[in-house]
């Protein structure tokens, strides 16, 4: 079947709140030049990341938490100010549809790939772009990605939905347990455990051999444990001191210093998010006297997501998924994801 010319999909026209998001079925469906692939993309999983894009939470003038943003920003994606109107959502499930020139992909395959792509540059060996910040993403019924970017995930038993659910959780998840090097037998706690990258990470902490704790509310501790935590904390609950070789933490916010606390002398904490606010209070003393490795994540070198994907064809992981919706229902689906009371992960479907 021919390419259409035109494509449903969303647009993220400024910063802001869900007004800021349009439903169009008048989009130019892009055409893939040499060593790039067009992507029918068959679901699109809902991540912090694009709710954080979309308010401008990622302005070094915003301090709040993201539920609390109320302000006008002008520079507030991942790598400053954005071009609109942007095609958000990192997480991409699809099939290729056109294979530019050398792309070394054919049309049917299935494919996924990172949400931040690698652009290392003289001076800053770390560089990356993120799909749907700083170009544009899933939320379309196509999606036109670099070759070199994508990964081939045909053999996966997992469902499209299941590997829409993948990139940004299980990446974000497996990058910081790598960066913070957790191993079989190290006592492992995880804040914001029943989200889709903290219960990411309790799973694969888990079959790395790690004995894992997560914090989360009460009503979704039966479900962090069923993904490998051998126990779970309140979110109000004391933690115990020098306890845990790894704090691998996406919340942030007020109770950062206990995390700090919690770990044993020579820890490692590792820091992908902060939901509950970026600006935190530290006792410098409690890091250096106690030799505390502190870790932020966020560039992936290509071999955390290459072993990624060599487990989801394995099938050794199954993500949560709590919830689909049509793509037309981005604004709900979001409201739902703030609302905290879904585990796991929810997937929308063009």
């Amino acid at each position: 079947m021919a390419v259409p010319a035109t494509m449903s999909g969303v647009y993220l026209t400024r910063h802001g709140g869900p007004e800021a998001l349009e439903w169009r079925e008048d989009i130019l469906v892009p055409t893939p030049g040499p060593g790039q692939v067009l992507v029918r993309v068959a679901a699109a999983g809902v991540n912090n990341t694009d709710i954080n894009t979309r308010v401008g939470w990622y302005s070094s003038g915003v301090t709040s938490a993201t539920d609390d943003v109320n302000q006008e920003v002008d520079a507030g994606g991942w790598g400053g100010a954005l071009s609109f109107p942007r095609i958000q959502g990192g997480d991409l499930c699809g099939y290729v549809e056109v294979a530019g020139h050398g792309s070394r992909f054919t049309a049917g395959q299935r494919v996924t790939c990172p949400i931040n792509l690698p652009r290392p540059r003289p001076g800053n060996p770390t560089g990356f772009i993120a799909l749907g910040s700083e170009i544009d993403g899933a939320f379309a019924q196509y999606c036109l990605v670099a070759a070199d970017d994508l990964y081939d995930v045909t053999e996966s038993p997992l469902s499209d939905v299941e590997i829409a659910a993948i990139p940004c959780a299980f990446g974000t998840a497996e990058n910081l347990l790598t960066r913070a090097g957790v191993s079989a037998g190290h006592k492992v706690l995880i804040t914001g455990a029943s989200g889709g990258v903290g219960l990411a990470a309790v799973q694969l902490a888990a079959l790395r051999g790690a004995t894992v704790w997560g914090i989360t509310s009460a009503a979704k501790a039966e479900v962090v444990k069923s993904q490998g935590a051998i126990d779970t904390y309140d979110r109000d609950d004391p933690l115990p001191k020098d306890t845990f070789d790894v704090v691998i933490d996406v919340v942030g916010g007020p109770a950062w210093p206990n995390l700090i606390l919690a770990l044993k002398p020579g820890g490692h904490y590792a820091v992908s998010g902060a939901i509950a606010g970026p600006i935190v209070e530290a006792d410098l003393r409690e890091i250096y006297l106690r030799d505390i490795t502190i870790h932020g994540c966020t560039h992936q070198t290509f071999d955390v997501f290459g072993r990624l994907v060599e487990m989801m064809n394995a099938g050794c992981f199954k993500p949560l998924v709590s919830k689909t919706y049509p793509l037309r229902d981005i604004a709900k689906a979001q409201e739902d994801f703030q609302s905290k009371t879904l585990p796991g992960k929810l997937v929308l479907v063009p």
